[in-house]
């Protein structure tokens, strides 16, 4: 598991201990920011269920200036600290162990907007629907945000997702990428 491209590239990331978190394969995670650009010329990232922080480390890796990392889980906290502190740029992320539900709710409060908001929920537990939904209501994704998710198979995106527009869907062996870009008609 590595830093791809970008400033951080080459780096190699630490797993997290167990197997409570999935990271994301290297050619799938090379092909999700291949379909978002590849590059970002700055911006805000939110990476949830961050497990070793590797989407948002990414990001941030390619231009974004900033990036967001929850999760929940001690483990993958520890992780995400050790493989932040591998960017020798730990000013450019926040890492909150939270659930997503609370961290979501405390970034509307906050006013907070996101220009790329990434999940990869483990796939037992996979709510993303009712998530985008609270995106939407809480106005999380800035004007031309995008939303990148990695599931399961076994999640079936209905044609039309209210507030969005569906930019790619590609399917990668047990996993699925769907790249969603905020409704402006809505």
């Amino acid at each position: 598991m590595r830093v791809i491209s970008g400033n951080y590239r080459g780096r190699r990331l630490i797993p997290v201990p167990g197997n409570q978190t999935r990271p994301t394969a290297d050619k799938v995670k090379e092909s999700m920011f291949n379909m978002l650009g590849p590059y970002f010329d700055g911006g805000q990232a939110l990476d949830l269920y961050a497990g070793t922080g590797a989407l948002g480390i990414e990001a941030v890796s390619r231009g974004m200036d900033h990036a967001t990392l929850v999760d929940k889980q001690y483990a993958a906290i520890k992780t995400i600290k050790q493989n932040v502190e591998l960017t020798k740029e730990a000013d450019k992320f926040t890492i909150l162990k939270q659930p997503v539900a609370i961290a979501l709710q405390q970034f509307a409060d906050e006013g907070k907007q996101f220009d790329l908001i990434m999940l990869d929920p483990p796939y037992a537990k996979q709510e993303v629907l009712a998530q985008l939904q609270v995106f939407a209501e809480m106005h999380l994704l800035a004007p031309d945000g995008v939303v990148m998710l990695e599931t399961g198979l076994d999640v079936d995106y209905p044609e039309t997702i209210p507030g969005f527009v569906k930019r790619r869907h590609q399917t990668y062996g047990v996993a699925q990428v769907l790249i969603l870009e905020a409704d402006e008609g809505e």
